[in-house]
């Protein structure tokens, strides 16, 4: 059973590859000259799949299972990562367009790797597998800030050399997942979630309130992950390739990875909801941070605000499902739609950039997690929430 793990752990993370867009924004801004606004267009190019894709790939998975869905994400997100190593990337059309199959691969990855956990896991083993395989999807994301560097210090390479790492590591890890043998569990007694009733569920307040929590902070992470280093570089004109995103985009990162992986511990003990509140809090003080003109204390703030991030999007969809158990398909549905967010509040981030300056523009993802912490509050007393008996959120 250890060994049928494998594979999906590594499925998780070229999961995190999706997410690389992030630390790619201010390196792809400097070679092509464009502006913040369309930099930061680089990202949503990959996010916008998560709202087309989302829903339309899980009835798919629901008819066709989900091994097969899982591969067909893998070769997607192949493509993605192989045209500007066929192509060259020479060009910003080129990126985007890599950037969009990328994303749309992340998507389908996301829709069947989470569920596929649950068939390869030896028995009470679920919680835990797929906790750790969040914590995997995470290194994959971190190495999008760390490998450019690296490949510039040691290697004479810029940071293109990602594609080919990446694509070659989707392809061992395809190779993996098709010698893989998967009982696929056929679930019962459940309604399949369903385009109809996804859009019902929205009428509920709660509902509507969760989801839109997760739409806003999924942008703030993408507006954070995308600006860090451009942050460091206006206001303290750090190099981007040898230092911002090690120690802006790369820290942030980092701290986000710590988070989740330390997430589950804090949980043992504290209730999800008040969890929210306080990550909340720590987040919105890590953005805080930014204002101090003090280089050292801008990079510890980005350790900060990861930190804080980390734990917000288990929470939101945990303390959703946990309130209306009966309809966790459709509110996984609308979850992970929902991640469409990282689409629309980076190119807002870069525009505020452009008209005024990279500080101003963390206004955007601070305005986000003031939502998110407004949600801490209204969950602590909602009768939904309070009326369930807590339970793992991991």
């Amino acid at each position: 059973m250890k060994l049928k793990t494998l594979p999906i752990f590594l499925t998780f993370l070229c999961m995190g590859f999706g997410d690389v867009v992030n630390p790619l924004v201010e390196l792809a801004k400097k070679q092509f000259n464009l502006t913040g606004f369309e930099a930061s267009l680089i990202p949503s190019a990959g996010f916008i799949m998560f709202g087309l894709l989302s829903v339309p790939m899980g009835l798919f998975q629901d008819r066709k299972g989900k091994k097969f869905t899982l591969m067909i994400g893998l070769v997607t997100a192949f493509i993605g990562l192989i045209i500007p190593v066929i192509i060259g990337l020479d060009k910003y059309a080129t990126l985007i367009c890599s950037i969009l199959v990328l994303g749309a691969g992340a998507t389908i990855l996301q829709v069947s790797g989470n569920p596929i956990m649950r068939d390869v896991s030896a028995e009470g083993k679920y919680s835990r597998n797929l906790s750790f395989g969040q914590f995997v999807k995470a290194i994959g994301t971190l190495s999008g800030a760390i490998i450019p560097v690296i490949a510039t210090r040691y290697f004479t390479k810029d940071w293109t050399v990602l594609f080919p790492v990446y694509a070659i590591c989707v392809s061992i890890t395809a190779i993996a997942v098709g010698l893989l043998k998967v009982n696929e569990h056929k679930e019962t007694g459940d309604t399949p979630a369903s385009f109809g009733s996804c859009i019902k569920l929205l009428s509920d307040p709660f509902i509507a309130m969760m989801v839109f929590g997760i739409f806003l902070y999924v942008g703030a992470e993408c507006s954070v992950g995308s600006a860090a280093a451009g942050f460091l570089k206006e206001q303290y004109e750090v190099d981007v390739e040898k230092l911002g995103l090690v120690a802006g985009t790369g820290l942030f990162f980092a701290a986000l990875t710590i988070g989740r992986f330390s997430g589950g511990m804090i949980l043992n003990w504290m209730k999800p909801k008040t969890f929210l509140i306080l990550t909340a809090i720590l987040s919105i003080v890590g953005i805080a941070g930014l204002a101090i003109p003090s280089k050292a204390v801008g990079i510890a703030s980005f350790f900060l605000m990861g930190l804080g991030f980390a734990n917000i999007f288990p929470l939101v969809f945990s303390i959703t499902v946990d309130a209306m158990p009966k309809r966790a398909n459709e509110i996984s549905g609308l979850m992970v739609t929902a991640i469409v967010g990282g689409a629309f509040l980076p190119p807002l981030r870069g525009f505020v950039a452009d008209k005024a300056s990279v500080l101003i523009s963390f206004l955007v993802p601070l305005a986000a997690i003031a939502y998110i912490l407004i949600i801490g509050f209204v969950v602590a007393k909602h009768p939904l929430v309070n009326n369930t008996s807590a339970e793992e959120t991991n």
